[in-house]
């Protein structure tokens, strides 16, 4: 019976010593070549007309198995130090750091928003788990380069509402009802940052996404913008180098745990898993959860990234930032980018990676 004891607790203790975890740097486990690397690299790091911006661009592109760094490569000027904009990856990386605040009992799901952000009081039915679904009901119009005069974004961001972002969103007026459609918003990104000054109080914001989140995980070098209220642009203006982006990654793979502290409640990366059930699939490529996007079949439609597993969920970006999370195989990939013309294929990059890099996991 002892001898069965010890020989259960060795196995045990093996099990613990086998999980990876990054300290200041990653554990790098064996470097993988061969035709499907080439393959995935052809189409990742491809030759492209600087001039013209045409096609893919690909400044970063990191693999992380099973808590292990197995491939990396970056295209100049961008290195393994350099803090790259993530763009809209800071919706997930704020839903995240709401994550810590939930965590310690400071908010609940169903919370009014406008219990932590007055300014709401034209839209006092909007709750947290709204704006964390993109479905505030808030009138509000995402467009970009190729429609900047009628764009709620644009302006949030380069003119008249850039001083004071979230109050520039509540001003807004409303097309639905709370909770009941889904439109993508970076506005509503904001006001949950605007929301969560008053969540954790003005003196523990500044510093908040650092002491939550970033430090617990080992983040030395974030740069998080604010506006001019010192609220952070939570829609946008992340920084990261490739390598810290992965801890993120890292974190949500393994249901929220870093190390042996348990940092998001599980319930709370569930919710962030969790298709939002007013979604209609033909709205966008991948389906919203709670601010993070997810490879699930929605509304009678085949899932957006047919060649990977249905538990692939990422945090997206402008341009071509991603950051893939794949529990299943315990990949996490990170690939910034600077693509200008829509010719990347999220599945594309999916299907190489997964077939370079896939089913190799060590017992």
């Amino acid at each position: 019976m002892f001898k069965g004891l010890s020989l259960i607790l060795l196995l045990l203790s093996f099990t613990v010593q086998a999980e990876q975890w990054p300290g200041e740097q990653w554990p790098v486990g064996a470097r993988i070549s061969g035709p499907a690397v080439e393959a995935l690299e052809t189409y990742a790091f491809p030759n492209r007309d600087d001039e013209t911006r045409q096609g893919i661009r690909t400044d970063a592109l990191l693999v992380i198995r099973d808590g292990q760094l197995i491939y990396e490569r970056y295209a100049a000027p961008t290195t393994a130090v350099t803090p790259h904009l993530t763009w809209s990856i800071s919706k997930s990386l704020m839903a995240t750091v709401l994550g810590v605040a939930y965590g310690e009992g400071l908010f609940k799901l169903e919370d009014p928003a406008a219990k932590f952000y007055p300014a709401l009081t034209r839209h006092p039915a909007i709750t947290l788990a709204d704006l964390l679904h993109w479905a505030s009901g808030i009138d509000w119009q995402e467009d970009y380069e190729y429609a900047p005069l009628k764009s709620s974004v644009v302006a949030m961001l380069y003119t008249r509402g850039h001083r004071d972002m979230a109050a520039f969103t509540a001003d807004h007026g409303t097309y639905a009802q709370p909770g009941q459609a889904f439109r993508y918003s970076s506005g509503d990104s904001n006001l949950l940052a605007a929301a969560l000054k008053t969540i954790v109080g003005a003196q523990r914001y500044a510093d908040y996404p650092w002491t939550a989140l970033f430090e617990p995980l080992g983040i030395r070098n974030a740069v998080w913008e604010t506006d001019a209220t010192g609220t952070f642009v939570a829609s946008s203006y992340v920084y990261l180098t490739a390598r810290d982006l992965a801890r993120i990654g890292l974190l949500m793979a393994r249901d929220g745990r870093w190390n042996d502290r348990q940092l998001l409640p599980k319930d709370w990366v569930a919710f962030n898993r969790e298709p939002f059930v007013g979604y209609k699939a033909h709205q966008d490529e991948a389906v919203p959860g709670g601010q993070w996007w997810l490879n699930r079949a929605a509304d009678g439609a085949a899932s957006p990234w047919p060649d990977a597993p249905a538990d692939t969920f990422a945090a997206l970006g402008h341009w071509g930032q991603a950051l893939y999370v794949i529990p299943s195989e315990k990949l996490v990939i990170v690939r910034y980018a600077d693509d200008r013309d829509g010719s990347y294929r999220h599945n594309e990059l999916l299907r190489l990676a997964l077939k370079a890099f896939a089913g190799t996991v060590q017992p």
